[in-house]
């Protein structure tokens, strides 16, 4: 019996074949993430990259799945920094998750902080594409600011189901109750809301290139900057692993804040506005890891209706260093250093 990858391998052969797709040959890449296998695809001249679905991180039916994530490559490449896309695989018997076929990039992976100038232009590049006249199929919400917070919640709703202790939940509670009702600015652009520092890999010629596009919506840049440039995103890669000083963080923002004015010529959010995406975006990460913790045991989700972080999707040394990340962001101590961070940013930008 074939394993998991050698099925998915055939089943990508018969859907390239099928759809006339020519190419010499595949070569499976290492499995470091939980939503997404990837194979590369060498072909003649330019090399595409398969993105098969393991589930929905945004919780979405198969074809509304691929249909966001061939959106969020369409309108996110435009800025430059980001894989176009060549194709999309349908959902059928052989991929009941469908694939897209997305530019393959030559890269290292970023590193940290010497990289961080090109991810902040990476960023603006993103950020100060013009908002299209129609947004669907990705969320725009009229209150991006509230629609975080709601989102928050309902994830937070996860922190008595995940087995913590009585003293970490309520600590994640005080964070949560620190959060403002409303920002002084709120004007969205287009984000990716996925930007730690491992999704990123920087070019031959230096160019920082987001490659990990799923979850892009029309929100608050603040949020991208935050995801970035936090202790629980900056730590996550094994491979792009650091801990920042506050000088380092605040060099990002204004390296971004530089880029943006001279692209735009105009103000980009305050100070305030940029304090509370960061802890927004903090708080989103550790309700997330309160959720996994609960639900990463659970069966697979045979019928594939949407999201599933079921262990049996993700190679168990994945699996592993996941769980040692949220075990370690849901610690006392940790939660306590990223709050020092966030009242020490405050006075740097």
């Amino acid at each position: 019996m074939p394993t998991l990858l050698e099925a998915r391998l055939q089943a990508l052969e018969s859907t390239l074949q099928q759809a006339n797709i020519t190419y010499q040959s595949l070569s499976p890449m290492a499995d470091t993430g939980l939503a997404h296998d990837h194979v590369w695809i060498h072909r003649d001249g330019d090399d595409w990259v398969a993105r098969l679905p393991k589930q929905s991180q945004m919780n979405l039916a198969p074809a509304e799945n691929l249909a966001y994530e061939a959106a969020c490559y369409e309108r996110a490449s435009q800025g430059g920094h980001m894989p176009c896309l060549h194709g999309i695989l349908p959902v059928c018997d052989a991929l009941p998750r469908g694939g897209l076929l997305v530019e393959a990039i030559e890269g290292r992976l970023a590193q940290l902080p010497e990289d961080l100038p090109r991810i902040a232009e990476a960023l603006a590049s993103l950020h100060q594409l013009p908002l299209p006249s129609q947004s669907a199929p990705l969320l725009a919400p009229s209150d991006p600011w509230q629609a975080m917070r709601e989102e928050i919640n309902r994830q937070a709703e996860w922190l008595e189901k995940a087995d913590l202790s009585v003293d970490v939940i309520a600590r994640v509670r005080d964070e949560l109750e620190a959060l403002p009702a409303t920002l002084p600015d709120t004007q969205r652009c287009l984000i990716s809301f996925d930007t730690h520092p491992g999704n990123f890999l920087i070019t031959e010629e230096g160019r920082a290139i987001l490659v990990d596009l799923e979850k892009c919506r029309y929100g608050l840049p603040g949020i991208d900057l935050a995801h970035t440039s936090l202790y629980t995103s900056t730590t996550w890669d094994l491979n792009s692993q650091a801990v920042l000083t506050l000088d380092e963080v605040a060099s990002f923002y204004q390296r971004w804040q530089a880029r943006m004015s001279q692209m735009q010529k105009g103000e980009t959010p305050s100070a305030e506005t940029l304090i509370a995406c960061r802890r927004a975006t903090w708080l989103w990460s550790l309700t997330w890891c309160a959720k996994w913790r609960a639900q990463h045991l659970n069966r697979q989700d045979a019928e594939r209706r949407g999201e599933d972080w079921s262990a049996e999707l993700t190679d168990a040394a994945v699996i592993a260093h996941v769980r040692d990340r949220v075990e370690h962001y849901l610690s006392l101590p940790i939660i306590q250093h990223v709050h020092n961070e966030l009242i020490g940013l405050k006075a740097s930008l």
